[in-house]
């Protein structure tokens, strides 16, 4: 499991004997967030994300998920600032859901809530909001929370059904980003898909009205619009290093073109 949380550090399952007396403040700071350069995306969140970051789809010849990038090098996320605010105009549901987690037990028949313990805003002072009331009975911040954990969870379980319709109409193709930045540093991004828009434009009338009538192609098309951000993440490396200005980022669509860099960062 902690291969796939990202910054997940100890997700224990919560309990009233365990976090009867938890408190947890949330929102103040996404610094758990700086050292990831993406997170996953669920498709409904297409629209608000592709304003904000390039949409790619990550995983291997068996099994894509969508996420959005948020940095050109490993351990990089190019939102978070020095203070820990997010900088992007869209915060991603995977970030949001943090310090909370669902996991499946009884062959996925059952999830069970955690929380990360290690989170700053974990405390036992009062400071935020309480999980349990002193009678053991969920507060309603909790219910609230379980509410948005179990929507997220349909989502996502949406979104590989989308994804699985990609793969099996072959519309994926490997990509990577390539950043040039003045004064000499390369980096580029790898690891990750997208879809390629000559094999989408000549799939069969049924496939395209089946993606149509659930709004897949949508998603498909704003994915396709969110690659210019790439473009957009150059400034953001120049901001990052102000004695050196980002001269050309390539994906090999429709940004200029770059040097292949020595250091991939996987997605």
């Amino acid at each position: 499991m902690a291969t796939q949380l990202l910054f997940y550090e100890k997700a224990a399952p919560v309990t009233f004997r365990d976090h009867g007396d938890l408190s947890v403040r949330t929102g103040g700071t996404y610094g758990f967030a700086r050292k990831v350069n993406s997170v996953p995306l669920t498709a409904v969140e297409f629209s608000a994300a592709a304003a904000a970051y390039p949409i790619v789809f990550a995983g291997d010849d068996t099994a894509v998920m969508p996420a959005v990038i948020l940095g050109a090098r490993a351990n990089e996320n190019l939102f978070v600032d020095a203070d820990g605010r997010w900088t992007g105009s869209y915060i991603p549901a995977f970030v949001r859901r943090y310090p909370f987690v669902f996991s499946a037990a009884d062959e996925g028949k059952q999830l069970i809530l955690h929380i990360d313990e290690t989170f700053e805003g974990c405390n036992r002072d009062g400071h935020g909001e309480r999980l349990f009331d002193a009678g053991g009975e969920r507060t309603q911040y909790l219910q609230n929370l379980l509410r948005f954990l179990q929507e997220y969870q349909g989502q996502f379980a949406r979104t590989q059904a989308y994804c699985k319709r990609l793969k099996n109409l072959d519309l994926l193709q490997p990509m990577q980003a390539q950043f040039r930045i003045a004064g000499g540093e390369e980096r580029s991004v790898s690891g990750f898909f997208v879809v390629d828009r000559e094999k989408l434009k000549a799939i069969e009338t049924d496939a395209l009205r089946q993606m149509f009538d659930t709004d897949e192609l949508e998603c498909t098309y704003l994915h396709l619009h969110s690659l210019r951000h790439f473009n957009d993440m150059v400034k953001r490396l120049a901001d990052s290093a102000p004695e050196a200005s980002a001269a050309a980022a390539d994906t090999g669509d429709d940004a200029e073109s770059g040097e292949a860099s020595p250091e991939a960062a996987e997605v």
